[in-house]
């Protein structure tokens, strides 16, 4: 076979099972479709251990068999943990993350590790490590991050699915530049570890997906509570099983449009297609539109300076000696951080989530679902600085995390819907936002927009 697998991985363990393709010659063409690629999804392959993990394959389990990119975050053990950085290259990770564990006891067969911004701090797929990661709707434009080499592998045709992680919307914002379905749980949903810090609790793990079922199918896999992370959720049974069950519960329910959820700068267009689809996706689930006041605080500088001392503990007494190693931006968080966290900046940063916290929970007495964008543009240059104009309009400072940070800090779940894409060619997202423990009604929410509005599983003209 010429090309990987082009449906979701639902239908590839389905076609599994029937005998109609087989683990190692689906492997065989995902490796052949990354040799091929111009994307640059790819920061590590061991050709030898998935060759072996697709030999070995059982496809009884619900991903038996299936290739999937794992995010360079992620750790597999004997594998690379470069935290997409230069300073560790040479790092090997000694053990697996126990949600990646629960993949491979799921029958995955990982392809190998997939492109990541450094340490996931921004939201462009480019790193000194591994040069820029592009989008196969445009490879002159980013994927997005830090999930970009997972959204680029995906939305290419290369694999079906990959692992993803979502700290300020590194899970939604490649999904909204790619094309693809993305959800960002509720934080603790799936466990962190072993040996990880909760750092400023706002990550959260998850995939990126061509489908809603094939997310529905990661979480039934990987959520759960391990005691390793004590902040992990008690584990939820039927999340495939129960898609469409909730479609009832949807009717009636309080929505809000809310695009640039209330300060954010959004480009004309997608604000106009946001508007749209939001409006439409109201009419088609039965809910009911109400109109809300909106007093987010501004919390970019808050969630940027406390992921910074996160950076600043990873890289221990590599830094200062490692600074030129590092990318402009992660350099300059970690400058900030040490010269400006202190005491007073730590109450500071508190005081700025409690106030977020208090304006979030205000938000949702309002209305049961927030629709808004997923990002303020399209997607932008792969190997340039992150613009801070578009549309002929002048961007805030964070604007590129404004939409989605909130839902991190808060910690409650939001999913990004493809809606269609812009005049350039390129796709655009809708992002629905719900109060804690809502993921269910998210995904009968974006089965009805499946249903009634399919998106492309694919970029047209990939894989090559």
């Amino acid at each position: 076979m010429d090309q990987p697998w082009q449906g979701d991985a639902v239908s590839l363990v389905e076609a599994f099972r029937a005998g109609e393709r087989s683990p190692r010659e689906e492997l065989d063409a995902t490796l052949a479709a990354i040799e091929r690629s111009n994307l640059n999804t790819m920061s590590h392959l061991d050709v030898d251990r998935s060759r072996s993990m697709a030999e070995s394959a059982d496809v009884s389990p619900p991903f038996g068999g299936v290739p999937m990119g794992i995010k360079e975050l992620d750790l597999v053990e004997g594998w690379p943990a470069t935290r997409a950085s230069v300073p560790f290259k040479d790092e090997v990770a000694s053990a697996t993350d126990t949600k990646i564990e629960r993949l491979a006891d799921a029958g995955a067969v990982f392809a190998g590790l997939t492109t990541s911004s450094e340490f996931g701090g921004v939201n462009q797929t480019w790193t000194k490590l591994n040069g820029a990661t592009r989008n196969p709707w445009n490879p002159d434009r980013t994927p997005g991050g830090s999930s970009g080499g997972s959204a680029a592998g995906v939305a290419g045709g290369i694999f079906t699915i990959a692992s993803g992680g979502d700290g300020g919307g590194s899970i939604r914002i490649p999904a909204g530049f790619c094309g693809l379905f993305g959800l960002k749980c509720t934080y603790g949903r799936i466990p962190h570890g072993p040996s990880s810090g909760p750092g400023n609790l706002t990550a959260v793990p998850g995939c990126l997906s061509r489908s809603v079922r094939d997310t529905a199918r990661w979480f039934d896999v990987s959520n759960g509570f391990d005691a390793r992370d004590p902040f992990s959720l008690p584990r939820v049974e039927g999340w495939e099983r129960d898609l469409g069950s909730f479609v009832d519960d949807l009717r009636g329910k309080r929505a809000a449009i809310v695009v640039d959820i209330g300060n954010a700068v959004v480009a004309p267009e997608v604000v106009e297609l946001v508007q749209a689809a939001a409006e439409e996706l109201i009419g088609l689930a039965g809910l009911e539109r109400v109109d809300v006041t909106v007093n987010l605080p501004n919390v970019g500088g808050a969630w940027a300076v406390s992921g910074g001392v996160g950076i600043v503990e990873t890289l221990g007494d590599k830094w200062p000696g490692c600074a030129d190693d590092l990318t402009p931006a992660m350099r300059m968080a970690v400058e900030v951080a040490l010269e400006h966290y202190d005491a007073h900046a730590a109450v500071k940063v508190e005081r700025r989530r409690t106030e977020l916290n208090e304006a979030m929970a205000d938000l949702f007495e309002q209305a049961d679902l927030v629709l808004a964008a997923t990002n303020p543009d399209v997607a932008f240059g792969a190997d340039r600085s992150i613009p801070t104009t578009f549309g002929g309009l002048d961007a805030k400072p964070m604007n590129h995390g404004a939409l989605t940070i909130p839902a991190n800090i808060y910690g409650n779940p939001a999913i990004s819907l493809p809606i269609g894409t812009s005049s350039e060619g390129l796709p655009v997202g809708l992002q629905v936002l719900a109060p804690h423990f809502q993921e269910q009604l998210l995904l009968d929410l974006a089965l009805v927009w499946e249903r009634e509005r399919p998106w492309p599983l694919v970029a047209s003209g990939y894989p090559e």
